[in-house]
């Protein structure tokens, strides 16, 4: 007969798995929709501002890679997150 703790800890196991899954996919959508509006805003920025092109992209440029920074950390620690949670 199965114990309790066993069944437990293997649906522990299966949820922590499951949830870092989900994790690493809300944050590669979320960095995109991020970086999209971060296009988007450039762009019209530039519309009104045809001068400032060289400050809006490079500031554009930045914050997109620090929000793909982000994304790409948050996928690393689920990755992690499924390594370490291996199954009893």
């Amino acid at each position: 007969m199965l114990n309790l703790s066993i069944i437990l800890q293997a649906a522990n196991t299966a949820v922590g798995i499951m949830g870092a899954g989900i994790g690493a996919g809300l944050a590669v959508i979320g960095a995109g929709i991020g970086i999209g509006q971060i296009g988007s805003s450039a762009m019209e920025a530039i519309a009104r501002q045809p001068e400032a092109v060289g400050d809006i992209r490079s500031n554009m440029i930045v914050v997109a890679a620090l929000v793909e920074g982000a994304a790409f950390f948050a996928i690393v620690v689920c990755f992690l997150i499924t390594i370490f949670l291996k199954p009893a």
